[in-house]
This record gives C-alpha cells, sequence and structure tokens, in this order.
C-alpha cells in the first residue's frame, strides 16, 4: 500500500547512510542512479513552485513537508542547485519526471531574467532590494554557470532541446552584457562590483542596513570567475577582468590577519581583502544593524561583527594562479 502523505524522516529507517546536500551535489556519477539519489530528487520535484523555481533554505536531502508560504529564489544556492541535481539524477536514470522538472526550472530562470540581462534575487518580483541585480553571494553567476553549461550541451545536460539552449545561450549573452555594464566606474576607471546593482540604472545598490552600495571584495571574484570562463572572450570581457584584477592588486591588504572577529599585525600573514570597500575612498567599511558606516570592525555590535563575513582570501587564487593561467590560455 502506497502511503498517501509524507512520512516524516525521523520514521524511516535509511537503508544508505544520509548525506547532506552539499555532498549531494558532488557524487561521482555512478551514485545519481542509485536509490537515494532518487529519493532525494522526487523530495526536490515535491518542492519544486508552480512557477518552476524553489524555495530557498530547505533541505531537500530530507523527507520535510513543503513550507507553506514558498517563494521563488536564486538565493543561498536556491533553484541553481535543485536544477544541477536534477540533471545528474536524469542522465543517469532517464527518469520522465525527472525530465520534465528540470525543463521546467530553466523556463522559470529564463522568464525571472530581466530584458537587460540581470537576475533579480525574487521572481515573481518581491519588494525591496530583492529586485535588484544580484550578484550577492554569487547567485547571478552560478545561475549563468549553469545556463552557459546547458548551451555548451555538457554530459548531463545533453537532453536539452535545440530550441532551449538557444534561449538559454542568448541569456548568458545577454547576462554578460549586463555583467559589464554594472562594471563601476572610479575616477575614470573600471574596477569591480557591488553586491548588487540597480536593475534599471545598473549603479551599485545596498541591500540590508550593514550591506552599503560599494565595492565587493568577494562577489566580484566570482564575477571575474565567471568572465574568465567564457572560451573566447573580447576585447570588452578582457578588458573587464584586467581592470577587475587590478583593482584587486590596489585593493589588496598586506602584514594583517583576521583573527577572533579582528585584525592583527602580522608580516607573515597573506594578502586579505575587505568584504565592502567605500566608493571614491577605496576604505574597507564596516555597518551594523543600525546602518551607520565605519572604518573599524571593532566598532560594530557583537552580534553583526560575529554574524557576518567581513574579510576574505578568495582573490589570492584568482590572483595567483587563476589569472595567469587564464592570460595564457587567451595568449596574452
Amino acid at each position: 500500500m502506497i502511503c498517501p502523505y509524507p512520512v516524516p524522516s525521523a520514521m524511516i529507517a535509511p537503508s544508505v547512510p544520509p548525506i547532506s546536500w552539499k555532498d549531494a551535489l558532488r557524487q561521482p556519477a555512478d551514485w545519481y542512479r542509485g536509490s537515494a539519489a532518487v529519493r532525494i530528487a522526487d523530495t526536490v520535484i515535491r518542492h519544486q513552485n508552480q512557477d518552476g523555481g524553489w524555495n530557498k533554505n530547505v533541505d531537500p536531502t530530507l523527507l520535510t513537508a513543503k513550507p507553506d508560504h514558498a517563494e521563488s529564489t536564486i538565493d543561498n544556492g536556491a533553484t541553481w542547485t535543485h536544477l544541477m541535481f536534477l540533471a545528474r539524477v536524469y542522465d543517469a536514470t532517464n527518469e520522465n519526471r525527472i525530465q520534465t522538472a528540470f525543463l521546467k526550472g530553466i523556463d522559470y530562470l529564463l522568464a525571472a531574467q530581466y530584458p537587460n540581462g540581470g537576475f533579480p534575487q525574487y521572481f515573481p518580483l518581491r519588494k525591496g532590494y530583492y529586485t535588484h541585480i544580484t550578484f550577492n553571494d554569487d547567485a547571478m553567476v552560478n545561475v549563468l554557470g549553469l545556463l552557459r553549461a546547458v548551451t555548451r550541451g555538457d554530459v548531463e545536460y545533453r537532453f536539452v532541446d535545440a530550441e532551449r539552449r538557444a534561449r538559454c545561450r542568448r541569456a548568458v549573452q545577454q547576462g554578460v552584457a549586463c555583467i559589464l555594464r554594472c562594471q563601476i566606474v572610479v575616477d575614470g576607471k573600471k574596477t569591480v562590483w557591488c553586491a548588487q546593482h540597480d536593475e534599471k540604472s545598473f549603479a551599485p545598490a545596498p541591500a540590508r542596513a550593514y550591506e552599503k552600495a560599494s565595492l565587493s571584495g568577494s562577489e566580484s571574484v566570482g564575477i571575474v570567475r565567471f568572465l574568465m570562463g567564457i572560451e573566447k572572450p573580447d576585447a570588452a570581457v578582457q578588458a573587464a577582468i584586467q581592470n577587475a584584477v587590478a583593482w584587486f592588486e590596489s585593493a589588496k591588504l598586506s602584514g594583517v590577519r583576521y583573527e577572533e572577529r579582528k585584525l592583527v599585525l602580522d608580516p607573515s600573514a597573506p594578502p586579505l581583502w575587505a568584504r565592502f570597500y567605500e566608493l571614491g575612498t577605496n576604505r574597507p567599511i564596516f555597518s551594523g544593524r543600525d546602518g551607520v558606516v565605519r572604518y573599524r570592525l571593532e566598532e560594530v555590535e557583537k552580534e553583526r561583527r560575529e554574524g557576518y563575513n567581513w574579510y576574505t582570501t578568495s582573490p589570492q587564487e584568482l590572483l595567483s594562479s587563476e589569472y595567469p593561467a587564464w592570460k595564457a590560455r587567451i595568449g596574452r
């Protein structure tokens, strides 16, 4: 007899060890044809919204009930990670219901894109900063990366029809054009990007009270990596990458180490970058929930000081290995 309602995961004796959603996305190809992968895929499908997208912060590896109020988003890995997983399971199983859910999700992403190439955090649109072009936490570049993989016909996406692949190709082209328009110019020089940009003017825009319109030392890394993944970059893309790398070089913090939520002098420490740099001055900035701009992290209240990532080392690998490899690839 088939149970007519979802069974809480605590009532099920798993036949395989539990797996996290993060780990489920990086298993060997054979794993995706197994019962554990199919079970997770069915949970993913059950949580898919009518518009084709997914809510955030719901673990698909658990047999949880679908939230009563679910809004489709690309924030916190929602939607694009679900589609990556479904594609891998479909490639291994050829189950029609999985293919249908995947294609519905791709159609959602294509519908969510602004005509100017940007992607909002939520679609249908949600009032507030959520309408901005969202680079925060690599949301837009991860969506574009997925669409680019579909366009290329990568192994797990080879089942996607030619018409959708053509639409994905146009979406990626528009996305690249949007990225180039958003690159911030300071004193006549192109620099990097903000975590979010106004969807009409392309200007850097604020989000939460402690997320100011600024130059991002974090999200800009993901944008540059995405641009470096373009097989045959034109002159405009190459210039965008080179200008961003020059900014990273100028903005690095040397001789300090980030320890216990404060900077400590250390001449031997590797380079460090702030999450946010002030427009015009290029100084690292910090804010609490009061929204006041401060230049010392110690002046931010404990809750925000400890509950947010204010510094990053991610540009270092970009500068030391990825960028030189990219230059060698394109013959510069």
